[in-house]
């Protein structure tokens, strides 16, 4: 895999990351204040829940965004154990923090869409316990991998633990077929949706809108964790050349 290769060099990453991290985030902020803008006030209300439906112009995108994130560190930590490419170790350690936060804001709009529909804040359905046990996995991969990275690991143990956390991403997306479950179906497929044209559209800009955020963020943390090591590898030269 040479284009694998090729870009498991740090060097070589950042020429590209640097430049593509602006041309990211900038029309990712425009797309989802777009989006945002036309859901708000360029689509009826619903039907039956009224104007309460519109938050899912922020849910939908955390949702996938929250499960995306853990695809990746998923993705990132088979890359690692495999080929042992120092990027792929740097990429799930960078994607985990903005993957947690989305993960917290679908449960928080999500809960925000409940109350006014199922009359509670909360309730223990398998969507909603699946995606909470989801963000409590992050937080516990956060804290494993600054752990790993304080004691000197390889990163193994943490590359283990993400492909391990993947097993709840087919849980969170089947959980409204296989439990009786109060949210509501899946409402969007590949090729068709029970959304009405006039509501969906907007849809998309927000969520190509925080992927794009998304994907700048995780650049950022990237660059910022490469500058770290580089700083803290160039210190321990430094203290190896002080004369004892």
């Amino acid at each position: 895999m040479p284009s694998l290769h090729a870009l498991a060099n740090p060097a070589r990453f950042l020429r590209l990351a640097r430049p593509l991290t602006p041309a990211l985030l900038w029309p990712g902020i425009v797309l989802a204040l777009f989006g945002c803008w036309a859901g708000l006030t360029q689509t009826p209300p619903d039907y039956l829940q009224g104007d309460s439906v519109r938050i899912l112009y922020i849910h939908v995108p955390t949702a996938w965004l929250g499960m995306a994130g853990w695809s990746g560190i998923a993705a990132s930590s088979i890359v690692y154990l495999i080929w042992r490419h120092p990027l792929a170790r740097v990429a799930a350690r960078a994607i985990a923090a903005p993957g947690a936060l989305f993960a917290l804001l679908c449960l928080a709009t999500g809960s925000i869409w409940g109350r006014p529909t199922w009359g509670t804040w909360w309730q223990w359905d398998g969507r909603l316990t699946s995606m909470l046990l989801l963000f409590f996995v992050y937080l516990a991969y956060i804290a494993l991998a600054r752990a790993d990275a304080d004691q000197g690991g390889d990163g193994r143990i943490p590359a283990i633990y993400g492909i391990a956390g993947s097993v709840l991403l087919p849980i969170i997306r089947y959980s409204v077929v296989w439990w009786n479950s109060l949210h509501q179906g899946e409402s969007i497929g590949l090729t068709s949706s029970t959304i009405d044209g006039s509501m969906l559209w907007p849809l998309w800009f927000t969520l190509a809108g925080f992927t794009l955020i998304f994907a700048a963020v995780v650049l950022m943390r990237m660059r910022s964790v490469l500058a770290t090591e580089k700083r803290e590898a160039r210190l321990r030269r430094m203290a190896a050349d002080v004369p004892a």
